[in-house]
């Protein structure tokens, strides 16, 4: 039998069977995981795709029942809108997220569980926090804005577009302008300054308080140290400096269906103090100021004595004269002299002056003390308590602290000895504007910083009583004072004549109603006004003020005399009835066309009319050599008529070329359709 051999079923052997398998499973996998790879690429294209190039550029923060604000990740701007994206309230340019080149992402909500809330922290830079407050009582609504600095180098920037919006408010200026858009003011500390000493710098009415044309008010917290910039026709900025308390920048923006809605709700935030009226007697009689060049107060008593006979000369009546400081401490020093001269003087001699207390004369005060003045308050001083030296009007003095009780308390009682012995009608309290001692770069207590001390002597001289008179305000709107207002330069530029109207729609806007204008003609400089063209139109506007204001000649006898019975007929009772209204509710006596006519964008940018209330349209000539002018009349529902010649026009419409001769204004009553 043949042998038979065994053979392998398998051609290939089975170690070699089994490397193949692995072999092929190695290469799936290298497959598998290259796809994976490619996947995932795909996947991190997509992501950086959608985060750069697909992501929407607006999103939605917050929303409230007709408004909301807006992220636009391009521009690092937060915009406030309608919900139906068809209006825009303002445009926030955020400076506080570093490189204005590089796109900041969309910013995810950290407060996701209040939909009232957002809040978010930029690395390394700053915390922002933003709350929607809504009232269902109220026609408005508030994002009230808070930037925390991360580390005390941060500058905490926030601009606001002027781009489509006019914007009023914040602070006097040398040459006003209403709007605020045209003007152009480095950025510097938001802070009371005295024009006449930095020209360049904001004025004596000062509230962090901004309004816009599109419905939209800024109200700026009162307690952090800010500065604000103007950058005309782009922006104005809100800045916090760096500090080492890493203070922040808190805001409120609060939108409304019109400008003049808007802001009646923010000047409840404004002033929440219960307004109180200054004594209306102030308006009743024409101011004289007294330019007096003596040395002495038997001189003054003698330029006191001509003043007075030439007003009664000219039939110009009764009127206050009105002292500077200087003339002030010549008459003090000169009762001192009769009181403590060591001559035996009969009664006769030695009572008050008796022909100074026949006037009505205000005198003039500051807090500041002369060093080589006879002032009992230098012996109250400790050992400890030195005074820092400053100069006012070019005297070595200090300033009194007025944070200081017993300080307040000395002051008083000089007011109180004034009055015995002067019987003066108003006490006119300047020296407020400024602070030498932030300028010589001095740490100083609280009360010294910021415009804290001008709140104090607004305190101070509601303690003087009725008969105060302040020079500058700021978060004392409500107090019953009268502020007097900044002197102008007697020329037609908008630092003179075409700057009243400005000034006085500034002034009623932040809620001071009731002040006292600068002199006819303008009282910056010391020589008397020449141009009798200029002095006549200033006239005309003066008249329908609070108060008139004169300097010493020239004069023009017949028209002044018309001008100060109009202002006491037609004018005063206007006041009188408006001041009650402003008493209630905070509306200004003083008000802009845009107030009859809030969504009319014709009446957003006229700085050359006001209205008294709601009924009287006064458009002055403001133009040297003009005899006619343009006059805008607003609100479309009514009519207005010419108190000159009875002429009906309706309004809503321009009365082009219209004739206004010399020692004529234009003035129209409101009449309902």
């Amino acid at each position: 039998m043949p042998h038979s051999r065994n053979r392998n079923p398998s051609p290939i052997p089975e170690v070699t069977w089994d490397t193949g398998l692995k072999e092929m499973n190695e290469t799936w996998k290298g497959a598998i995981a290259c796809l994976g790879v490619a996947v995932f690429f795909v996947m991190t294209i997509g992501i950086i795709y959608w985060q750069v190039v697909d992501q929407p550029n607006k999103n939605w923060i917050l929303k409230g029942s007709f408004s909301g604000l807006i992220w636009e990740r391009r521009t690092q701007t937060l915009v406030i809108q309608t919900l139906t994206e068809d209006k825009t309230f303002a445009e926030i340019v955020v400076e506080n997220v570093g490189n204005t080149d590089i796109e900041v992402p969309f910013v995810r909500n950290m407060c996701w569980l209040n939909k009232t809330e957002f809040c978010y922290t930029w690395d390394s830079v700053a915390e922002v926090k933003i709350s929607l407050e809504s009232d269902e009582d109220s026609d408005t609504e508030c994002y009230s804005v808070t930037w925390t600095p991360i580390h005390c180098h941060v500058d905490l920037k926030d601009c606001f577009s002027m781009v489509n919006i006019s914007w009023y408010g914040g602070a006097s200026v040398h040459a006003p302008n209403w709007p605020i858009n045209d003007a152009n003011i480095s950025m510097q500390p938001f802070t009371v300054s005295d024009l006449r000493d930095n020209p360049s710098g904001f004025g004596s009415v000062l509230e962090r308080y901004f309004l816009g044309s599109s419905g939209v008010s800024v109200l700026v917290a009162p307690n952090i140290p800010l500065h604000v910039g103007i950058e005309s026709r782009q922006q104005y900025c809100l800045q916090t400096p760096p500090s080492m308390e890493r203070m922040p920048l808190q805001y409120t923006v609060c939108v409304g269906h019109n400008i003049r809605a808007v802001h009646q709700e923010s000047m409840q935030q404004l002033s929440t103090a219960r307004r109180e009226l200054p004594n209306m007697d102030v308006l009743r009689l024409p101011f004289w100021k007294l330019l007096a060049n003596v040395d002495s107060g038997a001189k003054l008593e003698r330029e006191l004595r001509t003043f007075s006979n030439r007003l009664k000369r000219h039939h110009l009546g009764e009127g206050v004269i009105s002292l500077d400081e200087h003339s002030t401490a010549l008459l003090d020093n000169m009762d001192h002299s009769y009181l403590n001269s060591k001559k035996r003087m009969s009664k006769r001699k030695t009572r008050d002056l008796p022909f100074v207390k026949l006037l009505n004369i205000s005198i003039t005060l500051s807090p500041y003390l002369s060093v080589d003045s006879q002032h009992t308050i230098f012996d109250r001083m400790g050992k400890n308590d030195v005074p820092l030296l400053t100069q006012w009007k070019g005297k070595y003095s200090v300033k009194l602290n007025i944070s200081n009780p017993e300080a307040t308390n000395w002051f008083l009682d000089k007011v109180d000895s004034l009055h015995s012995h002067l019987g003066m009608e108003y006490v006119i309290l300047e020296g407020g504007e400024g602070n030498p001692f932030e300028e010589q770069a001095l740490r100083l207590p609280l009360a010294w910083v910021g415009d804290e001390y001008i709140r104090l002597l607004a305190d101070l001289a509601e303690r003087i009583g009725d008969n105060a008179i302040v020079t500058s305000g700021t978060r004392s709107s409500h107090k019953a004072l009268f502020i007097r207002m900044s002197a102008l330069q007697s020329d037609w530029s908008y630092s003179g004549l075409k700057g009243i109207i400005p000034s006085l729609l500034h002034y009623s806007l932040l809620g001071y109603s009731f002040f006292i204008p600068d002199a006819v003609g303008g009282s910056l400089s010391a020589e008397l006004v020449a141009d009798d063209e200029l002095y006549v139109r200033w006239l005309e506007i003066a008249a329908f003020l609070p108060v008139i204001s004169f300097q010493t000649p020239p004069w023009v006898l017949n028209l002044t005399r018309f001008y100060i019975a109009k202002h006491h007929d037609f004018v005063i009772p206007l006041i009188l009835k408006y001041a009650e209204e402003w008493k209630d509710t905070g509306n200004p006596i003083y008000r802009p066309l845009w107030w009859l006519s809030p969504n009319d964008p014709i009446t957003c940018t006229i700085d050359d009319e006001f209205l008294i209330g709601n009924e009287v349209l006064v458009a002055p000539v403001t133009e040297k050599g003009a005899l006619q002018r343009d006059i805008y009349l607003p609100e479309s529902d009514f009519q207005w008529q010419d108190t000159k010649n009875a002429q009906m026009f309706d309004g809503g419409t321009f009365l082009e070329s219209y004739p206004v001769s010399l020692g004529d204004v234009a003035v129209f009553v409101r009449w309902r359709s």
